[in-house]
């Protein structure tokens, strides 16, 4: 039995509302592995058409979309460059090299959550046959939480395109950084030629990723969702959230922004807590290790779910939080340092 009261653990726990629900089960629905669920198909052209790409697919989760991406630029024995701590590469079980026989080429990140440039440039393998083919480079944004600047985006789209490599986007929270620059969704990812953006994280659906891009990628990332056991039937009743998402819970995303700034002065009040101030919807806290543990336990017997070790915590905000869970959240917090 769930006893969490004020969940932070991630967006990712959000459940779709009455409303949410209404739309799914009126969904009209067909087949999708043929191509014709007809919700499904208006889900992937409403995304294609909001980033100005030529096409969009539909997955099950942001994994398998990051893995699309990676297999359709990529052939076996090729290369992607990607963050030291990028999701695509840290979080996702190896699953561009065990199943993309993919080489990944990591560069570290520097406080900001970018690459530096230079790095990136001489990762890039030398026409050889001694080496893998570099074949893309992947981009995270919003990574950690932090919005990394379009300008930042532009240049690493100079050094794809001198190069001649493809550009990812691993845009998992893409909403939540356009909400915060305030931009729009298609000027975000214009270098792109992939982009993977989930839908079950700030949006607010119960699961569901789109990866859109150019025609060829996405015809190749049809293939290998079949192979990889994505193809899924009756699939629109799970698009129907993704377009109710897309209808009703892009600009509220600020809410969670607001939220966070909130929670993270709440929690700077206290001088033993290191606060990093957010971007976005994710607040990072670190302190001393031992208390860290025993914060986390008190938290944990109260009902606040973090995720947290090692005197690092990680708290998000959603929209199944209110201005109340965050006033219940700081209450226990001030509650454990009365202690």
């Amino acid at each position: 039995m769930n006893t969490i009261r004020y969940d932070f653990r991630s967006d990712t726990v959000t459940r779709p509302s009455a409303s949410m629900r209404k739309a799914m089960a009126e969904a009209e629905v067909g087949d999708d592995v043929f191509g014709d669920d007809p919700t499904v198909n208006r889900l992937e052209q409403r995304m294609a058409s909001l980033l100005g790409k030529d096409a969009a697919i539909f997955v099950p989760s942001g994994t398998q979309s990051n893995l699309l991406a990676l297999m359709s630029h990529c052939g076996r024995g090729d290369e992607f460059i990607a963050g030291q701590n990028a999701h695509l590469y840290c979080h996702e079980a190896g699953g561009a090299a065990v199943l993309g026989s993919i080489q990944p080429q990591p560069i570290a990140h520097q406080a900001d959550g970018t690459m530096d440039l230079g790095e990136i440039e001489s990762a890039i393998k030398p026409d050889d046959n001694h080496y893998a083919r570099t074949t893309v480079i992947a981009l995270e944004n919003t990574f950690g939480g932090k919005v990394l600047p379009v300008e930042y985006m532009a240049d690493v789209a100079a050094i794809a395109t001198k190069h001649k490599l493809g550009l990812h986007l691993d845009g998992a929270r893409a909403f939540n950084a356009c909400v915060s620059l305030g931009v729009d969704i298609k000027s975000f990812t214009v270098p792109f030629d992939s982009v993977s953006i989930c839908l079950s994280k700030g949006l607010g659906a119960p699961i569901g990723s789109v990866l859109i891009g150019r025609q060829d990628l996405i015809d190749k990332a049809r293939r290998h969702r079949k192979m990889l056991g994505g193809g899924m039937r009756q699939s629109g009743i799970l698009a129907a959230a993704g377009l109710y998402a897309l209808d009703n819970n892009v600009d509220r995303l600020a809410d969670d922004h607001r939220r966070a700034k909130t929670l993270a002065e709440g929690l700077a009040a206290f001088r033993e807590l290191k606060v990093t101030s957010p971007d976005t919807n994710i607040v990072f806290v670190d302190m001393d290790r031992d208390l860290g543990d025993r914060f986390t336990d008190f938290l944990a017997s109260k009902g606040v779910g973090i995720t947290g070790t090692y005197g690092k915590q990680r708290w998000v905000t959603h929209l199944d939080l209110d201005d109340d869970a965050v006033a219940g959240a700081l209450a226990e917090v001030a509650a454990f340092f009365r202690n």
